[in-house]
């Protein structure tokens, strides 16, 4: 599918990708041969040669490689308009000041940041340098997603009552991308972490409201290295102020899933898969049955570059802002304090 608008290279945004891992190579970067307003002008890594083999693949400039002990350097390259920090959770808040103090606009991966004084540093460090700071919820430029979104919005389902949100996949700390993930001190947390946002962040998205209520519940197999010091599984039930309760699974432990079940007063979407980065799905059901929706494709990362992008140009607020961030940070600490695990630790013993 073609970008809605397409702009001549000239007249593209110029990206800085931050962090060279699995993810950025592999979705991030391909995504902006989808894009019509968004264009690679800058890498950053800790691993200079790796930076260089990246910039030749896509075309960056030599004086478009940084490590980051020159990360600072970008405030002198006018051909970065913004910067997509893609590191460690750990890492976010300090390279998004450093980004903003550069003068650049902001996307960072989710989630936000570890604890809600340092999404707030983030914010305020953006509106100081009069940036644009965007949180990566790529869910909400995914077709399907707003498909949903779309019918719930229509009334296809009736007055929603219920969300059902599972994610889980295993860990595998002998991969690059899981290997941080097992450590609090970089990740911040486990599976509610990494994978969880998703499912609190779409109750959010879908009910339109803020959780009045929270139970949750924690497990770690005994003796598992992994889970040493973060969490395998977590439990958690949302209650909101409308009346929807939405029911969450976050699992390192077992195998991989992806979905959302939305069930209202006269049927119910499913999402299933609901996040991966290609082949999501989506059925609606009545009582008169029920169908698989066709959704036209589209590329989910190049979506929301490109949202960022059309931001800046057009100096409105970016969907999914550091506010939305916060308040998901906020609400996964409220979480982790429900099933006994406070300032980063367990209050008993596994």
């Amino acid at each position: 599918m073609q970008p809605d608008l397409l702009l001549p290279p000239g007249e593209r945004l110029g990206w800085a990708i931050v962090g060279l891992g699995d993810f950025a190579c592999n979705q991030i970067l391909p995504a902006f041969a989808a894009c019509g307003r968004s264009k690679v002008t800058a890498v950053v890594s800790g691993d200079r040669a790796k930076a260089e083999r990246v910039a030749r693949q896509y075309g960056v400039p030599a004086h478009g490689v940084y490590t980051y002990e020159t990360f600072d350097q970008i405030r002198d390259n006018p051909e970065i308009d913004v910067v997509y920090i893609i590191l460690p959770n750990a890492m976010h808040a300090e390279y998004t000041v450093r980004a903003a103090q550069a003068g650049k606009h902001v996307m960072c991966e989710k989630p936000m940041a570890p604890t809600g004084a340092e999404c707030r540093r983030m914010i305020d460090a953006c509106a100081e340098a009069q940036r644009k700071l965007m949180i990566a919820y790529r869910a909400h430029f995914e077709p399907h997603n707003v498909e949903a979104q779309r019918l719930l919005r229509e009334g296809a389902i009736g007055e929603l009552k219920l969300i059902v949100a599972d994610h889980a996949r295993l860990l595998d700390p002998q991969q690059p991308q899981d290997r941080w993930r097992t450590q609090r001190e970089l990740a911040g947390g486990g599976a509610l972490v990494d994978i969880g946002i998703y499912s609190l962040n779409a109750a959010r998205w879908f009910t339109g409201e803020e959780p009045t209520g929270i139970q949750a519940t924690e497990f770690s197999t005994p003796g598992d290295e992994r889970f040493r010091e973060v969490e395998e599984s977590i439990s958690f039930v949302l209650r909101f102020p409308g009346g929807v309760i939405a029911n969450c699974l976050a699992s390192y432990g077992v195998e991989r899933c992806k979905r959302y079940r939305l069930l209202g007063s006269e049927g119910w979407l499913d999402l299933d898969p609901a996040t991966e980065y290609h082949g999501n799905r989506l059925v609606v059901g009545t009582a008169k049955g029920h169908e698989e929706r066709i959704v036209a494709a589209g590329n989910q990362f190049a979506r929301e570059i490109d949202h960022l992008s059309e931001c800046v140009q057009e100096n409105h607020e970016p969907q999914t802002d550091g506010l939305m961030g916060l308040r998901d940070v906020e609400l996964i600490q409220a979480i982790y304090q429900a099933a006994g695990i406070t300032g980063g630790e367990q209050t008993r013993e596994r």
